[in-house]
């Protein structure tokens, strides 16, 4: 089995975490679980399928992390693989702060 390759290492980073379906307007509650600077995985019994653009909204530490997003794998009542697609210069300062004091996990 070929190994997975990411572009950038995955941090355990558990935060509270809204969905905003670009298209209807749709929102729900989820968490976060394993976050990079590229994406992340979101938790949630609510998912959507793959190619849906969203917005997120991370709140960890009285600080707000807001990103777009498209969906890139779902599993249902689970959550999903989400891709950062467009992050502004002062919230990717925001992540880097983040997941510089995460612990990043094994094997990313």
């Amino acid at each position: 089995m070929p190994s997975e390759r990411r572009r950038a290492p995955r941090y355990q980073l558990l935060a509270n975490a809204e969905v905003v379906e670009l298209r209807s307007d749709a929102r729900f509650k989820a968490r976060t679980s394993d976050v990079s600077l590229f994406g992340c995985y979101v938790n949630s019994i609510n998912w959507l399928p793959a190619g849906t653009e969203i917005r997120l909204r991370v709140t960890h530490k009285d600080t707000t992390f807001t990103a777009l997003a498209t969906v890139a794998r779902s599993e249902a009542a689970m959550g999903m693989g989400v891709n950062f697609t467009v992050v502004a210069l002062d919230q990717r300062a925001v992540l880097k702060s983040w997941l510089s004091d995460s612990p990043s996990r094994a094997g990313s």
